[in-house]
């Protein structure tokens, strides 16, 4: 069974289309991965600072999935169905697993703020790649990299110190 429509969005070629939805999918995959860490995160926190790291990750999550929703969504809309399947995400994921089980808010906050980091990147790198090509998606990214960067935001809040270094 083929993954791919025989067609696309108005505007684009099927071949663009495609490729624009392609480079979605790493996307999804990531936001998959980062709500499940996360929600890790949240279930093994402890030490003094425990519930405001715990309620603090509970709207990322939300918002997490909901970024998740949108990229399948989008990939769709290009003609393209949408993997949500777990072996799908480890088999094609650059990245390890979350590193940390029961641990301190600083540890969990210090995972985090990787996790973040890579997410980050990858969600400009492809935002450099498909900017050119579709406008829509490039959007789409664009919008959910503002929301992850300020989350992460609140992240280093917990891990900086009064001289803006991260402990």
């Amino acid at each position: 069974m083929s993954r791919k429509a025989s067609f696309t969005v108005p505007g684009l070629t099927e071949e663009t289309g495609h490729q624009v939805a392609e480079a979605l999918q790493l996307r999804l995959h990531a936001m998959n991965d980062l709500q499940l860490a996360l929600k890790h995160a949240h279930w093994n926190v402890v030490g003094p600072s425990f519930i405001g790291v715990h309620e603090m990750l509970d709207p990322q999550i939300e918002l997490v999935r909901g970024f998740a929703d949108e990229l399948a969504e989008r990939m769709a809309t290009l003609g393209v169905s949408p993997s949500g399947l777990s072996g799908d995400l480890v088999a094609n994921r650059s990245w390890g697993d979350y590193p940390e089980g029961r641990a301190d808010t600083q540890t969990h906050l210090r995972a985090i703020n990787d996790v973040y980091t890579g997410i980050i990147e990858d969600h400009r790198a492809a935002i450099a790649k498909i900017g050119d090509v579709d406008p829509v998606s490039e959007d789409l990214l664009i919008g959910q990299t503002a929301e992850l960067e300020k989350f992460q935001w609140f992240v280093r809040a917990h891990l900086e110190n009064g001289s803006g270094e991260i402990k």
